[in-house]
């Protein structure tokens, strides 16, 4: 206990030191067994892996948690143990039966099958934005107790209803949603049947290489070497402070008050460069950038032709090359390059002309004007921007509204939100991850993309259905090709960009791992 408190008081003076830097920009250098990273955590709502579905809360969860299988760090196609030591799939193909480990959480407490029991039942049940990722499997508050069970103390058994095979399976259990928490831990902490979930939106549960020791909301998330972690991570402490200004970032790594720093601005990454001291790490990311468009909220953005006319309101090249000069590149279909059967071909560009013909010939009289929800950090802002002034020549005025991240989550979740700018990332590596996002809303039953844009697809569900079933790798990718070629030509998503993240590092820094995708941040083998 007196290690823990010890440890405790150390985090506190090095979390108070940073938030220190932020108010006076001086000069400190940061302490060699702790790694400040510098960027917005505006975004974060919750660092329950059954709720949190944002980019800071995403990219935490590699690093507190383990799931019973992982996607390699470099090739994210393949899929390797983590809490798992093996698996079996079952002769009826719908079923999976894992032997677990030898593993321990944060608390002390053995990994075991009723934790595993615990964790996939609590995420469907909770019914957070994430949970229609082990939706997938069939899996609903009704069936879920009967499909996920112990078999002994060592074994775990998987069923699902769903119409999909073993690797599918594996996929969707490589997502955030299926980290496996500390059932002792957390079932002291619920209250009011909430599974534990007003606890974990701020704490954590888990076996990976670190537990949150400090979360102060738009301030500073720290996390604190696990030591019971199988590998234990070469850091005493991750400090991930909260800093919205993106010139403030650039400076503190600079000065080496922060050991990273990420989304700074084009300009600043030129201007960091070749700067003595820092190293630029550019990551291809599965990000997406696009528009959505609220269907719902008049009838003029429920019509298709409003949506095609955006499409032709893109300075798509001006964005990625002048703008945001290498931190993006064109992208206009839901799956990323990088994933099987990714279109990408880009048949729209900047055509104010042809917007202005397809507004008329529908009957959309402007000018009028579009409230424009967007986060207020880059590349968001300057992105809207952009879009606000092509939008305007065909008389459309984009009114732009900045907020705090999680507010823009809240609102377009909610529905309250006319146009807004967001980006995607997938669940786990597989086409279905997006398509699933994009091309199911059969009756607004289930949290996706198309459902918050109001747009309800019973045909394209039933396609989208089709693909996931198809066990043909060829034919299968045909069919996500399909759905992507319908979605880019008639949908109230426009897609812009795919991103290539851009990292800022001291060249103090070594082994710093980041992937394709956005959980695929991994802080353990860091060093300095």
């Amino acid at each position: 206990m007196s290690t823990i408190t010890s440890r405790s008081r150390l985090l506190a003076s090095v979390f108070g030191l940073a938030l220190a830097f932020g108010a006076t920009l001086a000069h400190a250098e940061t302490p060699p067994n702790v790694l400040v990273v510098a960027q917005s955590i505006d975004d974060a709502v919750s660092f329950d892996p059954a709720e949190g579905f944002e980019l800071t809360t995403v990219q935490s969860f590699n690093n507190l948690y383990q799931r019973l299988v992982q996607s390699n760090r470099e090739d994210g196609t393949k899929i390797e143990p983590a809490l798992a030591a093996s698996w079996e799939p079952g002769s009826d193909g719908k079923s999976l039966t894992f032997a677990l480990a030898d593993a321990k959480f944060s608390s002390g407490n053995p990994v075991r099958p009723e934790d595993v029991v615990f964790s996939l039942t609590r995420a469907v049940k909770l019914n957070k934005s994430p949970a229609f990722i082990l939706n997938e499997l069939g899996w609903t508050a009704d069936n879920v107790d009967g499909a996920v069970t112990k078999v002994d103390d060592k074994h775990v058994r998987l069923t699902w209803s769903a119409d999909v095979g073993a690797g599918f399976a594996l996929s969707l259990l490589t997502a955030p949603i299926a980290s496996i928490v500390d059932e002792q831990t957390v079932a002291a902490e619920a209250k009011d049947n909430d599974f534990g979930n007003a606890w974990l939106k701020t704490n954590s549960a888990g076996s990976g290489a670190f537990t949150i020791a400090t979360y102060t909301p738009h301030e500073a998330l720290v996390l604190q070497a696990n030591a019971n972690s199988a590998d234990k991570p070469k850091l005493e402490s991750v400090i991930i402070r909260n800093v919205p200004d993106v010139s403030s970032r650039r400076l503190l790594v600079e000065q080496g008050d922060a050991d990273i720093a990420r989304g700074l601005a084009a300009d600043q990454i030129d201007a960091l460069k070749d700067k003595s001291g820092i190293k630029v790490l550019s990551v291809p990311s599965a990000r997406s950038d696009y528009i959505l468009i609220n269907s719902k909220a008049n009838e003029t953005l429920g019509k298709p032709a409003f949506w095609e006319a955006a499409r032709y309101l893109v300075d798509y090249n001006g964005i990625a090359k002048d703008l945001l000069r290498g931190q993006s590149n064109v992208h206009q279909a839901f799956l990323p390059v990088g994933f099987p059967g990714a279109v990408t071909d880009t048949p729209f560009k900047l055509d104010v002309e042809k917007a202005k013909k397809i507004l008329a010939d529908a009957g959309i009289k402007t000018p009028f004007k579009v409230e424009f929800i967007v986060f207020n950090d880059q590349p968001f802002l300057s992105i809207a921007q952009s879009l606000q002034s092509t939008f305007a020549k065909a008389g459309i005025e984009l009114d732009i509204q900045p907020g705090v991240a999680s507010d823009i989550y809240a609102r377009g979740r909610s529905g309250k939100f006319e146009m807004t700018l967001r980006y995607w990332i997938p669940d786990y590596f597989d086409p279905h991850s997006n398509a699933s996002a994009f091309a199911i809303n059969r009756d607004n039953s289930t949290n996706t993309a198309a459902k918050y844009a109001g747009w309800v697809i019973p045909e394209l569900t039933d396609e989208t259905l089709a693909a996931v079933k198809e066990q043909d790798p060829a034919k299968r990718v045909a069919l996500y090709q399909d759905l992507q070629k319908k979605i880019q030509a008639s949908s109230p998503f426009v897609f812009m960009l795919q991103g290539n993240d851009q990292v800022v590092l001291s060249d103090k820094v070594k082994n710093y791992a980041q992937g394709l995708n956005a959980d695929q941040v991994y802080y353990d083998k860091v060093e300095k």
